[in-house]
């Protein structure tokens, strides 16, 4: 059976604890976007990861391992999940998943800000053993993402690249809205 496993980013510590602001794994497009799988016939799940405002790597790796992954297994990641999955993927070269969508895919490219969280050798082969790797950029983005997006791009030449124009970080306030077609047309298409 077809699944999928979306990952949120990292909030800052405010907006972790502002009881005004859903759990990171149902903002933006995220829940929307799995409904849309689940209608597909696509189980899909949005993990939540403890204290993400901090990023832990043994937390966020006993967070999506709960969870099955195999060649049917779609990954998105958005920000710091994105980043995470190219982590997590290089470092796991025995796991073959599905597609790999990245949204505005952090790395943390100035290593000020997640206490070695990305200290790790990106894996140039990841993409074979993946069924392709999309990765979404906006042009209005954070500088931060720019470097990050480069450096994938640099590194993982096989990479599908969509560029958007205005949709900032990918975010609801910055997108508009909660739905996000073309992420779901790139996978299941």
């Amino acid at each position: 059976m077809k699944n999928a496993i979306i990952l949120h980013g990292m909030p800052s510590q405010e907006e972790y604890y502002d009881p005004n602001v859903l759990s990171m794994s149902n903002l933006h497009w995220i829940p929307w976007l799995q409904s849309a799988f689940i209608k597909q016939d696509i189980h899909a799940v949005t993990p939540e990861v403890p204290f993400a405002f901090r990023p832990q790597w043994d937390l966020w790796v006993r967070e999506v391992e709960r969870f099955e992954m195999n060649s049917d297994t779609i990954l998105v990641g958005h920000s710091c999940g994105g980043g995470f999955w190219l982590r997590y993927l290089s470092e796991r070269k025995d796991l073959k998943v599905g597609r790999l969508v990245l949204v505005a895919p952090w790395l943390d490219p100035d290593g000020d800000e997640t206490d070695g969280f990305f200290e790790f050798d990106l894996d140039p082969n990841l993409i074979k053993r993946t069924a392709g790797i999309t990765l979404f950029h906006s042009d209005n983005d954070m500088g931060n993402v720019h470097k990050s997006v480069a450096q994938i791009r640099d590194k993982l030449p096989g990479v599908t690249y969509r560029e958007f124009k205005g949709y900032g970080h990918f975010t609801e306030s910055h997108m508009g809205g909660s739905k996000f077609p073309e992420l779901l047309e790139a996978v299941v298409k």
